[in-house]
């Protein structure tokens, strides 16, 4: 019989008081999917992965920057971001909630 894991992505869905928490709720081989969880505060962090990204706005509004190039965001969008591409969240609502799927080129350690 398999055991599954169950969880809810809206369970202890409080944002941080600044930034942005990440939390792992799946990792398998070269898969990690993440819950993100957004402050109405960001600060400038560009990001360049080394794994392509695929990101949806579960609740929320957002504002990226994707290799220079402005992107809004509403609750349902879903965007892919592939490897090594430069991108940073300008804004977010408060309480903004993400779903992330990272598809790793090698597999993970456990």
């Amino acid at each position: 019989m398999i055991n599954p894991s169950i969880g809810n992505l809206f369970a202890d869905s409080e944002p941080p008081a600044t930034g942005e928490r990440f939390e792992t709720l799946l990792k398998q081989r070269n898969l990690v999917v993440e819950r993100i969880l957004s402050s109405g505060r960001q600060e400038a962090v560009d990001y360049v992965q080394e794994q392509d990204e695929w990101v949806m706005l579960v609740r929320g509004e957002a504002r990226l920057n994707l290799a220079g190039e402005v992107i809004d965001l509403i609750a349902g969008d879903y965007l892919f971001i592939p490897a090594r591409v430069t991108h940073r969240v300008e804004s977010t609502s408060e309480g903004a909630l993400w779903l992330a799927v990272h598809l790793h080129p090698q597999v993970l350690p456990v």
